[in-house]
């Protein structure tokens, strides 16, 4: 009786481990022909298959609805320039003061007049001058004690100002401030350190975006303000050139920082209408103290209520991009860790964090506001008016106005950004990274570079080759 082969022993669950070890790129992989369509392999096709796709799409969405004003942002830009125009300087508008530096050598207390030597209130100060007309030589300087004046003493780095006239008449010069130049940088720098110590290489993306954002406000906002152009209308294209620089540079190109993009934008959008809305209603002028001394000192008009609302623009952006670079980032961490969440339940464990976020960042913005305004609101208690009149004034209402539209903005942000950012996140492909941004591509290839190993030949008579095996 013929022996029966012994059947096949089935494979292992794992599959045949020779086979999983395999290089992808070996011939035995390559097959002539496509493998036959199976059950499994069409399932597993339909299963992986329509997600990049539909990705594909919503970042085509998403271009469709950003690229449009972020070419608006760049004509803008162009067209409210002022190009050709010339902006007069201080001295032209009547402040004619050139900045000396110098240092307090001595401070005796005296008169504040020649015709009343028995009188004191003042003290005489001896500046020796570091830079200007006169280096080196020293004059003198008579300063008011009174609550209102600054107090100088000997060692103080000062700030004198020239008019320009005689130099060597004292009363050519007048202390008006201290040298703050070393202090600041120190702290600027310790700023920076501290940024790129705890953020790295995104962390000095960062702070060029930063860099960059006050070249748009002084090199654009101002001159265009300054030239006479709408403030409002020059605030919003600033402020939307300044959110694609700084969110895409620091975040990179991805749907994510799209997404966040589009928050901050129809955000910003919300601000400026009810700022518009608001500011009309309450009626307010914007012709605070410092505005109407300006408007004096140019000569021409400037929208002053427009100047308001592209102040609450401007201050509302930065809080903006810290909350909805933050939702975006809780709705993609929340999809990694559970690809099967749907729209609803990413949009409703990200407000839960939004809620979270959002009732710090609103006392945040509050206390900010009213920490500036100290000084104004003790004048205004001190006045011995009631609550409704100091709210109701010019220059509290204004910053009532700011505060509140702001964080209007801010809490509608929340809702805006989870919603965009749960649409896109549940049609990415699950566990799909964002890509990189330049700084972390170039802190990649830095690391890289800096621990790669050096590849070494083995020697040709080494123990153990088979080359010397066989000799």
């Amino acid at each position: 009786m013929t022996e029966r082969p012994p059947a096949a022993e089935p494979p292992p669950p794992g599959g045949d481990h020779r086979a999983r070890h395999r290089r992808p790129n070996s011939p035995e992989r390559r097959p002539s022909a496509p493998p036959p369509a199976t059950g499994h392999g069409h399932g597993h096709g339909h299963g992986h298959g329509p997600a990049e796709p539909a990705s594909k799409q919503v970042k085509r969405v998403l271009a469709i609805a950003l690229v449009p004003f972020a070419l608006a942002a760049v004509v803008g830009v162009l067209l409210l320039y002022p190009f050709g125009h010339e902006e007069r300087s201080g001295a032209d508008l009547g402040f004619g003061q050139h900045p000396v530096n110098g240092e307090v050598v001595s401070a005796v207390s005296g008169p504040c007049t020649e015709d009343a030597p028995g009188q004191g209130g003042c003290v005489i100060l001896d500046v020796r001058m570091q830079d200007g007309p006169r280096p080196g030589e020293s004059i003198k300087q008579v300063v008011p004690t009174d609550p209102g004046s600054p107090r100088f003493a000997v060692g103080d780095a000062v700030v004198l100002s020239y008019s320009g006239a005689n130099a060597q008449d004292p009363s050519s010069y007048q202390v008006v401030d201290f040298q703050r130049g070393t202090p600041l940088l120190v702290l600027a720098l310790v700023f920076a350190a501290a940024v790129l110590v705890l953020g790295r290489w995104q962390g000095f993306a960062a702070l060029i975006a930063l860099g960059l954002s006050f070249v748009v406000l002084i090199g654009f906002v101002l001159p265009a303000v300054l030239a006479g152009e709408d403030p409002l209308l020059v605030a919003v294209v600033g402020a939307g050139l300044i959110m694609f620089i700084a969110l895409y540079l620091t975040h990179g190109f991805s749907a994510r920082t799209s997404t966040a993009v589009l928050g901050t934008m129809l955000s910003l959008a919300l601000i400026g209408v009810l700022s518009s809305v608001f500011a009309a209603a309450t009626s307010l002028t914007g012709l605070d103290e410092d505005t109407s001394s300006l408007m004096g000192l140019l000569g021409t008009p400037i929208d002053a209520r427009g100047l308001l609302l592209a102040g609450v623009v401007i201050g509302a952006l930065g809080v903006l991009d810290d909350v909805t670079v933050t939702q975006t980032s809780a709705v993609w961490e929340l999809r990694k860790a559970n690809p099967s969440l749907t729209w609803r339940e990413l949009y409703s464990s990200g407000l839960q964090i939004g809620r979270d976020h959002v009732s710090s960042a609103v006392n945040t913005l509050v206390l900010a506001y009213a920490g500036a305004a100290l000084p104004m609101l003790i004048a205004y208690t001190l006045s011995g008016r009631s609550f409704g009149e100091i709210v109701s004034s010019q220059a509290v209402a204004q910053e009532v106005v700011r505060t509140l539209v702001g964080s209007i903005g801010l809490v509608a942000a929340v809702p805006i950004t989870t919603a965009i950012a749960a649409a896109v996140a549940v049609r990415e492909p699950a566990g799909t990274a964002p890509r990189k941004s330049v700084a972390d591509r170039v802190g990649k290839a830095a690391a890289t570079s800096a621990g790669s190993a050096t590849v070494r030949r083995r020697p040709p008579n080494r123990p153990g080759d088979s080359t010397a095996t066989r000799r």
